[in-house]
């Protein structure tokens, strides 16, 4: 019968670990039993992590800043410039002959193609300004705490959990596989100490 000591210590360290994971996420919502509350951690806890989560993604992992110089960056420009050719292309030579029928027949092709390397020249200058003055003031009224906050706080229980258990299922499995093996090795200290 002694022998089976560190088995039921497996056991209970294994139970024990795998109810205090469960109380991370349950109740849901508070219960009183015999006068003490119970109520999960991660629900209890939920609006104060979604604040911190909030303040950690704001200041540590999304700057505006970041975003704005990699949308204000030349590389952007020179991607965006082959579509915006494309289209004063397709203006001066379709549209704008559509519109205006007499202008093909005052002004020479040589007269076109400078009009419309101007106008490609001066969207080249042009749109890096209206960028920096879009993300200014996309700036202004984007506030990515605010955004995290709400979207972690509106969060169920039931989605709260399903992405905690999602990013820490191994290690939530780790701890209970350490309560198990901790608690067969006290199993076994016990009988060793029954046996001196």
């Amino acid at each position: 019968m002694i022998y089976t000591l560190p088995f039921i210590a497996a056991f209970i360290g294994w139970f024990t670990n795998w109810i205090a994971i469960k109380m991370l996420f349950h109740p849901r919502l508070p219960v009183k039993v015999l006068g003490i509350t119970f109520h999960g951690i991660f629900p209890k806890r939920q609006q104060q992590f979604a604040e911190k989560l909030g303040t950690l993604v704001a200041k540590e992992l999304i700057s505006f800043d970041d975003i704005s110089s990699k949308i204000n960056s030349p590389a952007v420009t020179q991607g965006a410039m082959p579509i915006i050719e494309e289209h004063v292309n397709n203006f001066i030579d379709t549209k704008l002959k559509e519109e205006i029928p007499l202008l093909s027949m005052f002004i020479s092709s040589d007269t076109m193609t400078s009009i419309k390397k101007g106008i490609i020249h001066e969207v080249e200058i042009l749109f890096p300004m209206l960028i920096q003055q879009m993300t200014g003031s996309i700036k202004n009224d984007l506030d990515i705490e605010k955004i995290v906050v709400q979207k972690v706080g509106n969060f169920s229980s039931d989605k709260l959990e399903e992405i905690l258990m999602s990013i820490m299922r191994k290690e939530f499995k780790f701890v209970e596989i350490i309560g198990g093996v901790l608690g067969f090795l006290i199993g076994i200290l016990q009988i060793l100490l029954t046996q001196i």
